[in-house]
């Protein structure tokens, strides 16, 4: 399903890229979705920008945080051990609920082979729940581990986490996006498109973060910065 609501045929395959997979899921969007939610939705990205929200997140040179998160199992996962074999790449997604998330985790499914050639680790990581990571591991069988943030609390720490505004909330509900029982907790906050590549070291060598949520990292531009 290459838009929420609109086929409930089997998925088609994935273009070469995440960018035209993207571009051709906000085509569909613009097609299908109600102009009204559009414009709630644009509103928000807007007003992001203008509060400079990408701006304020970590960049290249910083030194990463160190995390420790359960996955979809709820085994732990600890940064420090994964940059312990090779750089890490991180990528933040909002939840199995938005179709962009869905086509760069599937992205990234399909470089998994080229991530392990270069000696490096990928974790994705979502403020919804234990149980409901593990449903969209199960229904996109995602292979690398996908890690449950309750309160966006590690995305807080790479300064990209935000709070939905209260209309946006509104859209939310009544298009059934229910936060609150996706992510076991009431704070209405997500994370924006956000990807960073980690140095053994612990710094930053990639950092992309856009408030614009049809935005994404293109993995092979990722890829090439390690």
């Amino acid at each position: 399903m290459k838009w929420r609501g609109v086929s409930e045929t089997e998925a088609e395959p994935l273009k070469a890229t995440l960018r035209e997979e993207l571009d051709e899921r906000r085509m569909l969007m613009r097609r299908f979705v109600p102009a009204a939610t559009q414009a709630v939705n644009d509103r928000a990205t807007e007003e992001f920008r203008q509060g400079g929200l990408a701006q304020r997140a970590l960049n290249v040179g910083d030194k990463a945080p160190e995390f420790s998160l359960p996955d979809a199992r709820g085994n732990l996962v600890e940064s420090r051990l994964l940059l312990a074999q090779g750089p890490l790449i991180v990528t933040f997604i909002r939840g199995r609920w938005c179709p962009f998330c869905c086509a760069t985790l599937e992205a990234w499914q399909g470089k998994l082979d080229q991530v392990k050639t270069k000696g490096a680790n990928f974790v994705a990581i979502s403020p919804m729940s234990v149980q409901q990571c593990d449903f969209m591991r199960d229904q996109h069988k995602l292979l690398f581990p996908f890690l449950s943030d309750t309160g966006n609390k590690v995305a807080a720490q790479f300064d990209v986490a935000y709070k939905v505004p209260e209309y946006q909330q509104d859209l939310f509900k009544k298009v059934f996006i229910n936060l609150p029982h996706v992510n076991a907790e009431d704070s209405w906050t997500l994370p924006l498109p956000a990807t960073f590549a980690i140095a053994q070291n612990g710094m930053i060598q990639y950092s992309f973060v856009n408030e614009d949520y049809t935005l994404r990292a293109e993995p092979t531009e990722v890829l090439q910065s390690i």
